[in-house]
């Protein structure tokens, strides 16, 4: 871009002759602005009550819930019942509850 010594010495143009902008725009774009305010304004509003709404119906569904539910399965049959999930899923096969004892007492030995 190369510079113009001539334009130094011409004189800069008054306030009367610049094309005169207002800093907030036009009419139509400041009621924009109002409207797109506006809709985010009442959206928010909409969102806090909507979830006042859930925290109220979660407190009293929370109030309704019995505390402390009874077993319905007794303990006695989980404890008779100990086997190997695995085994019972057809995973690894089934082991004998107790190791059968070597034939003869020369097993132990190497």
């Amino acid at each position: 871009m190369a510079f113009d010594p001539a334009d130094l010495l011409r004189p800069s143009p008054t306030a009367s002759q610049m094309p005169s902008a207002p800093l907030a725009g036009t009419r139509g774009q400041a009621i924009q602005r109002l409207q797109v305010g506006l809709f985010g304004l009442a959206a928010m509003v909409l969102l806090v009550a909507l979830a006042n709404i859930l925290m109220n119906s979660a407190e009293h569904n929370q109030a309704t819930v019995v505390p402390d539910a009874a077993p319905t399965v007794s303990a006695q049959q989980g404890a008779a019942q100990a086997s190997d999930p695995l085994a019972g899923a057809g995973v690894v096969p089934e082991t004998p509850a107790e190791a059968p004892a070597p034939a003869d007492g020369n097993a132990s030995r190497p």
